[in-house]
């Protein structure tokens, strides 16, 4: 376990708001609006296949889900798959979204960009789209997307938005194959003309599950994400980390040492989050409309076709379990960084089937005796 008492911030947060349930405003929505796939990644979540999908949501549906989302608040709504472009009725959706005042951004796998299809894009109102790039050339990346030439169609795609002036960002799925191509990812981002770098640590779900075995350790995620950090201080473009609840932790852990460095401004998106939303700020919908905290985390919330959205996102108790971080077990359940980090539930309810269990792949040992619910019950029988 990591022992990084010496780096750790006064800046966590944590003591004096304990017991406290976590904000639950709805800022953003992952929609699954097609589990269909034209690329068969190593990675992949839902283990997607390039084939139709019974079931999916309707047009009409997809109408009616929108107004309906739009009455809890107003989120950003990621049109996302499979690859949404295999939807034939995909510009509908994102125009409607666009004329409810919505924010509508688009992830795919950049293969079926032509300029045809990105003067579409930009036509409908959507306003970034991301397209994953796992490596900094051919072999790295067509390795993880299971396509020959996937990496080669992905830059045609950039270079089809780019013309039509999409914004774009580049994704990246950080595995143990790929672990030492960040910075060349990241390069390759800034060259491209991205506006941002997200990546994703690996969450062991679908196919995730058949490399899960040789995965990388914690210590060597842990060594990602601070080169991810250092990477952010001075980066021209914004870089942001998820599926990776613990890089917040290492923020506020390295802000001491950082204090009288100028950091990049782009690195202030994270200190206006939190590691995990799930539930919180953030959901999944899937294809045939089951609500999930997540995509990887295949808890069911709710469907929308049995009840309207609002009521999954304020009554769920899922939700309402996440919402309090109290209810953490284990080593998340006793850390002082638990409200700005939260670990990564679906990797817990992956290894033990409980999402409330602490995160496996995080190896920070908190400084503190828990004061956690959980925590409280052990102290109470001597434990």
């Amino acid at each position: 376990m990591i022992n990084s008492s010496q780096e750790e911030s006064s800046s966590s947060g944590i003591g004096e708001v304990e017991g406290v349930p976590l904000p639950s405003t709805l800022r953003m929505v992952a929609w699954e609006v097609t589990r269909r796939c034209n690329l068969a990644c190593v990675h992949c979540r839902a283990a997607s296949e390039d084939h139709p999908y019974s079931d999916e949501l309707t047009t009409d549906e997809c109408r009616s889900l929108m107004d309906d989302m739009g009455s809890v608040a107003s989120p950003v709504i990621i049109l996302t798959g499979g690859e949404p472009y295999l939807r034939e009725d995909i510009f509908v959706i994102a125009r409607y979204g666009v004329g409810k005042g919505l924010r509508v951004v688009l992830a795919t796998n950049g293969l079926l960009a032509t300029d045809a299809l990105a003067e579409e894009t930009k036509a409908s109102g959507i306003a970034r789209v991301s397209i994953s790039i796992d490596g900094p050339d051919g072999d790295s990346h067509n390795r993880m997307r299971g396509v020959p030439g996937a990496f080669e169609g992905a830059l045609q795609g950039i270079n089809a938005f780019k013309r039509a002036g999409v914004e774009f960002q580049i994704n990246s799925t950080i595995t143990e194959d790929n672990l030492d191509c960040l910075e060349a990812v990241t390069n390759l981002a800034v060259r491209l003309g991205a506006a941002a770098h997200h990546v994703f640590l690996l969450v062991p779900t679908g196919r995730g599950r058949d490399i899960a075995s040789g995965k990388a350790s914690g210590e060597a995620y842990e060594d990602v994400l601070r080169r991810f950090h250092e990477l952010s201080l001075n980066s021209p473009i914004e870089l942001k980390a998820t599926c990776a609840p613990q890089y917040h932790r290492i923020m506020r852990q390295r802000g001491i040492q950082h204090s009288g460095e100028g950091v990049s401004a782009h690195s202030t998106l994270h200190r206006m989050t939190r590691g995990c939303l799930g539930g919180l700020s953030f959901c999944f919908i899937s294809h045939r409309g089951r609500v999930q905290p997540c995509g990887f985390l295949d808890v069911d919330c709710g469907l929308v076709r049995e009840q309207p959205f609002r009521d999954i996102w304020e009554r769920s108790p899922v939700f309402q379990k996440l919402r309090n971080p109290m209810n953490l077990k284990g080593r998340c359940g006793r850390c002082e960084f638990l409200r700005v980090c939260g670990g990564c539930r679906a990797r817990a309810y992956e290894k033990t089937g409980d999402y409330l269990d602490e995160e496996p792949l995080c190896p920070y040992e908190p400084q503190r005796r828990g004061t956690g619910r959980h925590a409280k019950k052990k102290a109470a029988h001597g434990l």
